[in-house]
């Protein structure tokens, strides 16, 4: 099973981020877009494993005490960079409570042998990526210089950086991701309340 660990968008949000995308698809149209309702803030990704140890993921998720907390969500960027964009993303203003839970997830999965994250935490919400290729934050061998967000890129420089608000997390989930020709399909394996 391929998993993750994320926080869920409020209605409010999730629509401000879904009228945004309607404005601004049409300047990238060779992107595949994300759909607003599959929209999430990954914790960790966990990736394959056996079902078998579902229920030891959840128990250790379970075990994490950790205070509400609001996100902010502002902006906009490219991964890795705008010359060669392979990520269209929403930013997300990285508190502190929002790391430490980032980390301290990173952190208890370890005991079952599930990797440490290597890179920095860095909270952000996938809106599109360029067909074909990788969605790695990270610059890879085979990036080049590309214009497949162009467009996109020419006209949000002209306007204001969009505001989509603040939500406050106050549960976060373990996820099934089921990979399809038509997009990624996410379950809720699991909701954990905080504080």
């Amino acid at each position: 099973m391929r998993l993750f660990v994320a926080l869920d968008l409020e209605d409010s949000i999730r629509s401000r981020i879904a009228r945004f995308l309607d404005g601004v698809h049409g300047f990238a149209p060779e992107a595949r877009w994300a759909r607003p309702e599959s929209l999430h803030v990954t914790l960790k990704f966990i990736g394959e494993q056996p079902e078998a140890q579902v229920d030891e993921i959840k128990r250790e998720l379970a075990g994490i005490e950790a205070d509400h907390f609001d996100v902010h969500l502002r902006g906009y960027g490219f991964f890795p960079d705008t010359r060669g964009p392979r990520v269209f993303w929403v930013g997300i203003e990285r508190g502190s409570r929002l790391t430490s839970l980032a980390e301290t997830v990173d952190s208890k999965l370890t005991s079952l042998q599930i990797q440490k994250e290597e890179r920095a935490f860095s909270p952000h919400l996938t809106l599109a990526r360029n067909a074909g290729a990788s969605g790695s934050p990270r610059r890879q061998k085979r990036d080049r210089p590309n214009q497949s967000f162009q467009r996109l890129q020419e006209t949000l420089a002209a306007l204001p950086a969009p505001e989509f608000g603040t939500m406050t997390a106050r549960e976060f989930f373990l996820y099934h991701s089921q990979l399809s020709p038509g997009g990624s399909k996410y379950t809720k394996l699991a909701g954990f309340k905080l504080r």
